[in-house]
């Protein structure tokens, strides 16, 4: 009797221990074991991942200025704070070196290496955490000085507007900075009054340049006028700068921008280059004889990739490198000796360093890790580099090496918590697949925390915005989010991606809706086939043009269980007008008054009536990007017709979502609202369920 009641209870253990180890997908809703939460990220740990930044190495290469933002998850508004910190090349004696509860950010040193410089609002307005939606009214960044050894930074400008960008001259004697115009004291009395009525289009905030002397503690405007300034840079010699203009404040203007010179003792002001285009990022060769800058031939022509033009700072025609380069170009970083120039840009699934002989145009390759590789800065002496890398598996940190990019050091280690917690994170590869045409797709793929080989996921398709961008093998929180709760998620290189080629990025110019969404299906037929998806488990989520894509999607396929457009495109024709980027727009398509059919044709909206998944659509409240209306279009016409939809918003979030609170909210609407759909029990996060108060029972009398 003993030891059959000893085989029950065997038994009854070896189920139990079945059941555990199960992958969540294959948990039932209704019947699955509860266990204790695993060490998955969560929707507030994806706040907790500290940022480092702005990689500066000291005029002696032996130290490196970073920025690190951490969020206080204690703080009943979970804000980050960014201070300024120091760390040799080779990753020791890490330092902090600015602190308190003002933002300390943008690093830079004075050319003899003794003193660093800094903006931050230290002691201005209220708090950096004050989120008045009028950024003019909140506080303004000045440039502070401290030693790097320590101490007590103080404030070098008292200027009336926020500074936004600022230089140190090569000979130490003057700050150039650029800041925005003040308003008039009559603006300022409108503005108090209320009586601040605006005609669109006739009065802008423009940005202009100006030079602090550093001895006299003045500063003095360099430019004015109906045109906006910003990336400015010193020449060698201290005498001139080099800058770029645009006609105003608008986004859309980007593509009318051109490069000036300024002699800072004649004030002689030359445009260095007529061109109908865009002229950005001039940067100074060493010698201070050429000015390197990226160009494109014109606003409306088929070419989307930068060209590298030098120019001869004295005058004269420049030089056009890079015609053959297909894929994109710019900003340029010279080699010490001026012969050679560096630039770093998407290749495919990663980030690559690439270099040209600037005498016989020769291109080299240099190959960092895979990853995210941005923010690269050469040392004066040219022989290391040091720059923002973030691989697949861990958060972005930042790495020094030698100029062939040989046995790179991490310098920081801004998250040690995910290490100290045991955190797990999905695997992320890059995969590929041929479309309808034949032609090789790549994407990439994040697997579910603990894959077990043979089971099969629900997949969650992630097309990207742009739709000029890319996926690209980086860390990335909300992927891992979803990993951690059992979720694949396949993120397509569709055409029109960038990274690419110049003829991959055309593709869809004309076909949005049409060979991406060939793409992206094709995508997760592969994964199906594969037997690593679950074709009765499909969700699609994006932002932005990915938004387009999910509205597109859900209007031409029942194959997903949820769908949610965030900051989508529903309609273009109306898209067109109210968007800050109608140039944009219409490099893919013309104008709406010349091309109606196209336009009408290719709305999600004109197809909405085939719409059978439920819908979650998301949108900032003042996104001016992709305005709100987009998605109140969709969520009305579903809402006529009777399906199933919810629309969330944002208030005084914009075309990204910011606010930590926000931002948390988000992640968990996607996830219970796909998990719902798809029979899955959520690991990281739990239902809030609200339970109502207990009455008392009135006694008889």
């Amino acid at each position: 009797m003993v030891q059959k009641s000893f085989r029950k209870f065997f038994f009854v253990i070896l189920i139990f221990a079945f059941l555990l180890s199960l992958p969540v997908s294959a948990v039932d809703k209704k019947e699955g074991p509860k266990s204790k939460k695993p060490p998955v990220i969560s929707a507030k740990d994806t706040l907790r991942i500290n940022r480092v930044s702005n990689p500066r190495l000291s005029p002696d290469g032996q130290w490196v200025l970073y920025s690190k933002a951490i969020r206080d998850m204690e703080d009943k508004d979970m804000e980050s704070t960014t201070h300024v910190w120091r760390v040799r090349v080779d990753g020791k004696q890490r330092r902090q070196m600015t602190y308190g509860s003002e933002s300390c950010t943008s690093p830079s040193w004075f050319p003899d290496g003794k003193k660093i410089a800094f903006l931050s609002s230290r002691g201005k307005a209220e708090s950096s955490r004050d989120r008045r939606e009028d950024a003019s009214e909140r506080p303004r960044n000045q440039i502070y000085s401290m030693y790097l050894d320590g101490g007590e930074a103080w404030q070098v400008t008292e200027h009336k507007e926020g500074i936004q960008s600022y230089e140190i001259s090569p000979d130490s004697t003057r700050i150039l900075f650029t800041a925005r115009d003040p308003l008039t004291e009559e603006e300022e009395k409108r503005k108090k009054e209320k009586d601040d009525a605006e005609v669109v289009d006739e009065k802008f905030r423009m940005s202009h340049l100006w030079i602090y002397d550093i001895d006299k503690k003045e500063a003095t405007q360099f430019t004015k006028g109906e045109f906006t300034v910003s990336d400015a840079h010193w020449s060698p010699d201290s005498k001139k700068v080099a800058y770029v203009t645009q006609p105003n404040t608008k986004v859309d203007e980007d593509w009318n921008s051109d490069v000036w010179l300024i002699d800072i003792d004649t004030k002689n002001y030359k445009k260095l280059y007529e061109n109908p285009g865009r002229d950005a990022s001039p940067r100074w060769s060493p010698d201070g004889k050429t000015i390197a800058f990226s160009s494109e031939s014109h606003a409306s022509s088929n070419t989307w990739y930068d060209k590298l033009y030098l120019f001869p700072a004295s005058g004269g025609k420049p030089k056009i490198l890079l015609k053959d380069f297909d894929l994109n170009y710019g900003p340029s970083i010279w080699s010490q000796d001026g012969r050679r120039i560096y630039w770093a840009t998407g290749d495919r699934t990663t980030g690559n360093l690439f270099s040209v002989d600037i005498r016989t145009g020769d291109i080299k390759k240099i190959t960092p890790p895979r990853g995210s590789n941005s923010q690269w800065r050469l040392s004066n002496d040219g022989k290391r580099w040091t720059w923002y890398h973030s691989p697949s598996n861990w958060p972005g940190e930042i790495y020094a090496a030698d100029l062939d990019l040989k046995n790179p050091v991490r310098l920081t280690d801004a998250n040690p918590w995910l290490r100290e917690e045991k955190i797990k994170l999905g695997k992320v590869e890059t995969i590929k697949w041929k479309n309808s045409d034949g032609q090789w797709i790549e994407g990439v793929l994040t697997w579910p925390v603990d894959y077990k080989q043979g089971e099969k996921y629900p997949l969650i398709l992630n097309p990207h915005g742009g739709p000029s961008s890319a996926r690209i093998e980086s860390f990335s929180s909300s992927n891992q989010f979803f990993a951690g709760n059992g979720f694949m998620v396949l993120q397509p290189n569709f055409r029109g991606s960038s990274n690419y080629g110049q003829e991959f990025l055309n593709a869809n110019r004309g076909y949005w809706g049409v060979r991406d969404y060939d793409d992206c299906m094709t995508g997760v037929d592969f994964c199906v086939e594969k037997g690593w998806a679950d074709p009765d488990r499909l969700i699609c989520y994006g932002w932005s043009y990915g938004g387009y894509m999910s509205f597109w999607i859900v209007t031409q396929t029942d194959r997903f269980k949820a769908v949610s457009p965030g900051a989508g495109l529903a309609n273009l024709y109306s898209m067109y007008s109210t968007t800050d980027i109608p140039r944009y727009l219409a490099w893919f398509f013309g104008t709406p008054w010349d091309y109606e059919d196209m336009y009408e044709k290719l709305s999600p909206i004109r197809h909405v009536k085939k719409v059978k998944s439920p819908v979650l659509i998301m949108h900032g409240a003042i996104d001016a990007r992709v305005p709100p209306e987009q998605s109140v279009e969709f969520y009305q016409a579903l809402r006529d017709l009777g399906k199933d939809v919810t629309f969330v918003r944002f208030p005084r979030e914009r075309h990204g979502i910011r606010e930590p609170r926000h931002q948390i909210d988000r992640l968990r609407r996607y996830l219970f609202f796909f998990a719902e759909h798809v029979n899955l029990i959520p690991v990281s996060e739990k239902k809030e369920e609200k339970v109502p108060k207990k009455e008392e029972k009135k006694k008889d009398k």
